[in-house]
């Protein structure tokens, strides 16, 4: 496992050695044991089959959410509902299986809303952890 701030800071990047789908169940246990919730998970490379596009590569998107965290943070500003759910996507590169999120921290930051940034920094902390667990063997 392999965690990387470096070159792209918006990001939280990890590598494995599992393949996509036992990376892909990993994750959805890891989400549940974090008391988190998976609400969709996208199949990137089926959507776009069905939209008449050929993707070649396998990509999941996972929206995952703790109601509890996203009710403190809609009831302080409903325009972040634009950056909800959060996601963690899982695919191939390098011959290495790639999750990566976008910070909760640098997201809800483009709100300007300073009395966040603990319950962002509270997902950010678990959502890091959710990762790794399903990044680890």
């Amino acid at each position: 496992m392999n965690l990387k701030h470096e070159g792209e800071p918006m990001l939280v990047k990890l590598s494995t050695d599992k393949t996509v789908s036992e990376t892909a169940v990993a994750l959805q246990a890891a989400v549940q044991a974090n008391h988190f919730g998976v609400m969709q998970v996208h199949n990137l490379k089926e959507t776009m089959a069905k939209k008449g596009v050929e993707f070649p590569r396998e990509c999941l998107i996972f929206e995952v959410c703790q109601p509890q965290q996203a009710k403190k943070v809609l009831e302080q500003n409903m325009s972040v509902s634009t950056a909800l759910p959060c996601r963690i996507s899982i695919y191939q590169e390098g011959g290495k299986t790639i999750l990566v999120t976008l910070k909760p921290t640098t997201l809800l930051a483009m709100f300007h809303a300073p009395e966040l940034e603990r319950v962002a920094q509270e997902v950010e902390d678990t959502i890091v952890k959710i990762m790794k667990e399903a990044a680890s063997d």
